[in-house]
């Protein structure tokens, strides 16, 4: 069995050098397993990676293929998405089901990804039922080809804040709540990197500028970021580089994705990084360390405040976020899913709560938001100059939030609320793009290690 796994690995191996020509290959083993975690002081049982938590770091280049052999040693089904990578021609990889079967017990699953014309900062996950909330995420790092310039000199470092709410109840203790018709309850706090109150630190040098690649993976809650004593220069946002505007503090909501290059410009000493929830009636607040490299000086006293429940403050930092280069553009409005064709997205919340939306494999424009009742006229105040492409949005209280898309990619994607718990009981649906060409210019074939629900075709081996 195992000597059959290898030759399907070969097998698609060539299928895809077919496909993607020179671009190089990255090799990954990733063994899922439970294990002993303590991210707010208390044990829990995490889903770990190669007996990680975060898991590994994906450092990948523009057009990389990315071959992932997943072997699942759970007791329950698991399955991971790849929140932000676009799976050109390629749904079957995108790893969420309605596209992808779950990964038994026992068996496992080569994913075949391609960081196709993409660069930027991302995160994947696991996708099946409230296994989010035990771990199995980590960061996805795109950087540009070494000949393609950035609109910014080569930081000193690249440092990932995997930030977002958490739960000391275990996944299927929260599973229960929604299957039995209760909310989730309030989250026990924040972590950042698997880790509470002070429970990381990021090492810096006097005088250098680092990348600090910023993602909300949590599961119900939006945050504000900030760095004591120091300002951020946004630089990206889930693969566009932006206008670099200076923020003192940058809310990140549900499954969005920042790059912000920081300076350590202050005297040396440690210095709070600190995440806290945004539009929470209780606050919850956590810390990690930026630590100057030639420090004897700790931090002490209360971190620094934040914006809490204010949705101007919220909006107002939305609509600066601007493309550094790039324009969006007025097309005709198209609500069917034919392959390039136009798509205009309006979200509408009622709400009293901030949304958060994503769809798997595309980056959309936000031509606008506002607050009230979106009507055919609230076109008149999109922005037609430079808006902003990226592939997580989010829709403020009583207020809509309209999106175009270029529906350039074939295949069946899921539009979904970044709000896990309304995801799990049914806030998504599947967008298809549909062309009826059979060419391979359009979609990829089927892969031969497809898993096929119920059906014994799939790739199935034997854990090492």
């Amino acid at each position: 069995m195992r000597e059959y796994s290898l030759l399907s690995v070969l097998a698609l191996v060539l299928v895809l050098n077919g496909v993607n020509g020179d671009n190089p290959y990255r090799y990954y083993t990733w063994k899922i397993t439970y294990g002993d975690i303590y991210p707010l002081g208390v044990k829990q049982q995490g889903i770990l990676i190669n007996g990680q938590f975060p898991g590994p770091t994906i450092d990948c280049v523009t057009n990389d293929n990315l071959i992932i052999s997943v072997y699942n040693y759970l007791n329950e089904p698991f399955l991971i998405s790849w929140n932000g990578l676009q799976q050109r021609r390629n749904s079957w990889q995108d790893g969420v089901f309605g596209t992808s079967c779950p990964i038994r017990p026992g068996k496992n699953f080569t994913y075949a990804l391609q960081a196709k014309d993409q660069i930027g900062t991302y995160f994947y996950f696991p996708s099946l039922g409230l296994q989010k909330a035990a771990g199995g995420y980590g960061s996805i790092k795109i950087y540009s080809r070494p000949r393609i310039p950035v609109p910014f000199p080569p930081p000193a470092g690249d440092h990932v804040v995997l930030a977002g709410d958490w739960f000391k109840r275990s996944h299927r203790q929260l599973k229960y709540f929604l299957d039995g018709g209760h909310n989730l309850p309030f989250p026990d706090g924040l972590i950042i990197n698997g880790r509470g109150w002070n429970g990381y630190t990021f090492t810096v040098e006097q005088g250098k500028t680092y990348r600090f690649r910023i993602s909300n993976v949590g599961l119900t809650t939006s945050f504000n970021f900030r760095i004591q004593g120091h300002t951020m220069k946004l630089i990206e946002v889930e693969g566009s580089h932006t206008v670099q505007n200076t923020y003192s503090a940058l809310d990140v909501h549900l499954g969005q994705s920042y790059s912000v290059l920081v300076t350590a410009d202050q005297p040396a000493k440690d210095y709070y990084i600190v995440v806290s929830s945004r539009f929470t009636s209780k606050v919850l607040t956590s810390t990690a360390i930026l630590n100057y490299r030639n420090s004897f000086t700790k931090v002490s006293g209360y971190p620094p405040g934040g914006p809490t429940t204010e949705i101007n403050w919220s909006l107002a930092q939305a609509r600066s976020i601007r493309p550094n280069w790039g324009n969006g553009y007025l097309a005709t409005s198209v609500m069917h899913g034919d392959y390039r064709s136009f798509v205009e997205i309006v979200f509408q919340n009622w709400e009293d709560t901030v949304q958060s939306w994503h769809i798997d494999g595309y980056s959309f424009f936000v031509m606008g938001m506002e607050g009230g009742q979106w009507t055919e006229a609230s076109r008149s105040h999109y922005n037609l100059r430079d808006t902003v492409a990226r592939c997580t949005v989010q829709v403020y209280p009583r207020s809509w939030t309209a999106i175009y898309v270029a529906l350039d990619n074939v295949g069946m994607w899921n539009i979904r609320s970044e709000n896990w718990a309304r995801q799990y009981l049914g806030q998504q649906f599947y967008l298809r793009v549909y062309t009826s060409s059979t060419s391979w210019r359009e979609e990829l074939p089927i892969p031969r290690n497809a898993l096929l629900c119920g059906r014994a075709r799939g790739h199935r081996t034997r854990p090492l």
